[in-house]
C-alpha cells in the first residue's frame, strides 16, 4: 500500500448548522415544502421517535435529514486530515515526479476516440 494514504475518520464542517448550542434551536422561516409518502408502520416508529426526543415533526425530519445529506455530499466538498496524516500528504506531495516513458509514449500517440 505504498503511496497512499487512507484518512479516517472524515472530518467535516458544517458552518449553517440550525444549533448554536446543545439543544437550542434558532428560528428558521421555511418557505419550502417537502411531502413525503410513508408506510404506516415508517409513520409509526416516526412519531414515537419523535415524541422521545420532544421535538415536533418537522423539525425532527429537517435535522435529520439534513444530517443525512451532509454525509452524503462531504467526501465531494472537503476533507480534513489529522497532523499525522497530513504529514504524510506533504511528504507524498514533495517528492519529485518520477520520468515515466511509457506514461509519455502513451500520451503522445493519438486517441483511438477521435477521427483525424
Amino acid at each position: 500500500m505504498s503511496g497512499l494514504v487512507a484518512v479516517i475518520p472524515l472530518a467535516v464542517q458544517w458552518p449553517d448548522t440550525i444549533h448554536g448550542e446543545v439543544g437550542v434551536s434558532t428560528t428558521r422561516l421555511r418557505s419550502e415544502r417537502l411531502e413525503v409518502r410513508t408506510t404506516k408502520a415508517e409513520r409509526a416508529l416516526i412519531d414515537r421517535a419523535v415524541a422521545e426526543q420532544g421535538t415536533d415533526l418537522t423539525e425532527f425530519v429537517m435535522s435529520n435529514l439534513t444530517v443525512a445529506a451532509r454525509r452524503v455530499l462531504a467526501d465531494r466538498s472537503e476533507f480534513a486530515l489529522d497532523a499525522s496524516a497530513a504529514d504524510a500528504w506533504d511528504a507524498i506531495n514533495r517528492r519529485r515526479a518520477r520520468d515515466l516513458p511509457g506514461l509519455s509514449r502513451l500520451m503522445e500517440r493519438s486517441s483511438p476516440f477521435t477521427v483525424e
